[in-house]
């Protein structure tokens, strides 16, 4: 590889493959934020806690704990193409488990569907990074990170709006308050796409690919731009350990901050469920217009120092948020999701640096600090019975520790 040449975004033959893969990070960017949805619903239909709503972040983000490492095995063994058909497979199978649960009007039932919708979502998280990372030259692969990420913020905008109408919309109206109608409704048409998405995938010829984090000549690495740090073994790369430490919490805050928004609209502002869901579209419309700003800042500021401004300011925002202050506090509400929106990409790209040949197995376990999103909103939601403003003093703790990453354990020690 001539280094001094412009490497392009992506090849010719790599398109077709792109466009279905980016599109993965579209669906789940939709789950996910669908899921925060369910919480109100079904404290609405099946009379659950604000606490007990929480054990939906349990089941979709302890799937992932259980998940990510053997999906990093599969995607090894039979590629990337056949890791994107399993996760999909286990997407739809758990989208069409909502029926019985429904029928059974069982909050365990669909804790179970849940489960495996979130196994699902974890294989396809796992095998779409280094995916997208192998279409085209390795040193726009970040370029290429970012855009596909962008259309995962796209999917969170659209999650509430289907969540919304098909969802809350139908508890608002006296006639249809206690029925699940609706939820089976909205699930099945998911799980259908997601057929047609699968099926259609299988039909797609995908190009030979070369994957240089599985290059264990370091040489070879250094040829493709990728720097390495010989002789250690990856539990000893610091910056890896604690990126995965931070990574935890940072998924933890996030979800615990979506998973009560609604809640706090209706409790603290007095909307409607249905208004408060539609001011999650906006919530989510900044998430991603934070990351089309960090993206363009990052030209200009490292993205390690960018990141501890971000957590800074999602320290002073959930101080506002915890006062309950009105229209003041909603803003700060809003701006939290601005400031989250970089901080997932940034901590996997700064956890991976100089890891060579250790790269994809790191990868998997970074990917398993998601788990930390199986058990805050629990925590919060303890909090949030009393005062769900009062929950938002918990994830300081966490933004407290991405700050501490950001300023200071990033750094890769030789």
């Amino acid at each position: 590889m001539n280094q001094n040449q412009k490497a392009s975004f992506t090849d010719k033959k790599f398109i077709v493959t792109f466009v279905f893969v980016t599109s993965l990070f579209m669906l789940w960017g939709i789950a996910h934020s669908m899921s925060d949805v369910l919480n109100k619903h079904f404290q609405n239909v099946l009379n659950v806690s604000k606490s007990q709503s929480g054990l939906i972040q349990l089941s979709v983000f302890g799937a992932y704990f259980i998940m990510s490492i053997p999906a990093g095995m599969f995607m090894k063994r039979f590629g990337y193409k056949t890791g994107v058909l399993l996760g999909l497979s286990l997407f739809a199978a758990g989208t069409f488990l909502f029926v019985p649960a429904a029928n059974a009007e069982s909050f365990g039932f669909f804790r179970i569907a849940l489960f495996i919708l979130g196994c699902g979502m974890a294989t396809l998280e796992t095998v779409a990074h280094p995916f997208i990372a192998s279409l085209g030259d390795q040193r726009t692969s970040d370029q290429r990170m970012n855009f596909a990420q962008s259309f995962n913020a796209v999917g969170t905008i659209i999650g509430p709006l289907l969540g919304s109408y098909f969802l809350l919309r139908a508890t608002a109206n006296p006639e249809t308050v206690g029925n699940l109608d609706s939820v089976k409704s909205l699930y099945v048409g998911i799980g259908l796409f997601i057929v047609f998405v699968a099926i259609t995938f299988a039909f797609v010829k995908v190009p030979a690919l070369i994957d240089p984090h599985s290059v264990a000549d370091e040489e070879s690495l250094v040829a493709v731009n990728i720097d390495v740090a010989p002789g250690k073994k990856l539990i000893q790369h610091r910056h890896f350990v604690a990126a995965a430490i931070a990574q935890f919490f940072n998924v933890a805050a996030q979800a615990g901050t979506w998973a009560y928004f609604i809640n706090y609209g209706v409790d603290i502002m007095g909307f409607t469920d249905s208004k408060a869901a539609n001011f999650m579209v906006l919530f989510m419309v900044f998430m991603a217009l934070g990351r089309f700003v960090g993206t363009y800042l990052m030209k200009f500021i490292a993205p390690n120092k960018l990141l501890a401004t971000f957590a800074s300011g999602s320290i002073i925002c959930c101080l506002m948020v915890a006062q309950g202050w009105g229209w003041a506090s909603y803003g700060a509400l809003l701006m939290i999701n601005f400031f989250f929106s970089i901080m997932f990409p940034t901590i996997f790209s700064l956890g991976l640096k100089n890891l060579g040949k250790h790269t994809q197995q790191a990868s998997s376990f970074i990917s398993m600090g998601v788990v930390g999103g199986a058990f805050f909103p629990l925590v919060m939601g303890l909090v949030a019975n009393h005062d769900v403003a009062h929950a938002y003093y918990l994830p300081i703790i966490c933004y407290a520790v991405i700050f501490l990453f950001a300023v200071k354990l990033y750094k890769v020690k030789h």
